[in-house]
């Protein structure tokens, strides 16, 4: 026994003091579990059969095992984003089959193995986003008949392969944007009836776009074809899409515009800002008849003719010296 005030030797002091506690230790009774701790380089273990939610991001996470959910039958979430993941074991969701939410948000993936969820029949959130896949496999999609929401922005996409979502019958979002789309192919969409909105944002579509690309989704609400670099749109090619509520088509390079049929209901929200507009009189009768709100007004301008260059589309279309009204038939150009 040490005599009183006497001071402990520092290398017995440490011998005496308690390790470091294993990152995010799991509760044993606990339902949820939520780790974000950068130093995370193995995926928890010990985890109480009764969890049904997993929150690991944010850490060192590169390598999950494939059986890394085992023992977990009531696990229905699992929140992977933001980690270090580049390769996912085929086997990883077997032992999942109640899984509802997946997201791999903001991972090195650039390929999944054909078969990873062939058992995740009861999937409805899937996020794929901030990846770096390349091209889709049919095989992915083949069992996933519940699935609500697919997320797979922001990866590199230059393609997607004709009725490759066919199988995802419940479908109501799916999200694309900022891939590298240079076209949609005919087909594209097939099977989606259920599909309500689609985000096309920042691919590179151009001239490319089928004659009908939205004819198999005519549930659509919301349509997101912004930053395209479109220069024209086929005729007709809003016509099946009769409960579109969003529209967004700005910043492209379109001069004229043509909108779906407007049952009664609720406006169309329109976006057509940063566009090169030809102020002629077939846009703005459009505009004045089917009367859409234009966000965005003060960027969405007339290129054309001369005299109405760089005035505002909105303005213009609503003015009574268009030159148009005389014409009666909406189709001859204002004046220079």
């Amino acid at each position: 026994m040490m005599p009183p005030g006497q001071i402990l030797p520092p290398l017995l002091l440490l011998l005496l003091l308690p390790g470091p506690a294993a990152p995010c230790s799991p509760h044993p009774n606990a339902t949820h579990f939520i780790c974000t701790e950068p130093t995370l380089s193995t995926f928890p273990s010990g985890l109480p059969p009764t969890t049904v939610a997993i929150s690991v991001e944010f850490t060192a996470l590169a390598t999950l095992l494939p059986t890394a959910l085992a023992g977990l039958p009531q696990l229905q979430e699992l929140h992977l984003s933001s980690n270090r993941l580049a390769i996912l074991p085929e086997a990883l969701l077997r032992p999942v089959p109640t899984l509802r939410v997946l997201d791999l948000t903001d991972n090195l993936l650039a390929n999944l193995p054909a078969g990873i969820f062939a058992t995740a029949g009861h999937l409805q959130h899937l996020v794929l986003r901030g990846n770096r896949l390349r091209a889709l496999q049919a095989a992915w999609f083949q069992h996933l008949p519940q699935l609500l929401w697919l997320n797979l922005a922001a990866n590199a996409l230059a393609e997607v392969p004709p009725a490759v979502f066919r199988p995802l019958r419940s479908l109501r979002t799916l999200d694309l944007s900022h891939n590298r789309l240079a076209s949609l192919a005919p087909g594209t969409l097939d099977g989606l009836r259920a599909l309500e909105q689609l985000d096309l944002e920042g691919n590179r579509l151009g001239t490319a776009l089928p004659a009908a690309p939205f004819a198999p989704v005519p549930a659509l609400r919301l349509l997101f074809l912004q930053d395209n670099e479109l220069r024209a749109l086929p005729a007709g090619i809003f016509v099946p899409l009769r409960h579109l509520r969003v529209l967004d088509l700005a910043r492209n390079r379109l001069r004229a515009l043509e909108l779906p049929p407007r049952p009664p209901g609720p406006t169309l929200d329109l976006d057509i800002s940063g566009n090169p507009w030809a102020c002629e009189c077939p846009l703005l009768a459009l505009l004045r008849q089917g009367g859409p709100p234009l966000t965005a007004a003060r960027n969405t301008l007339c290129a054309s003719p001369p005299r109405l260059r760089g005035q505002e589309v909105a303005t213009v279309s609503q003015a009574r010296d268009t030159g148009c009204e005389a014409k009666g038939d909406g189709q001859h150009p204002p004046d220079p």
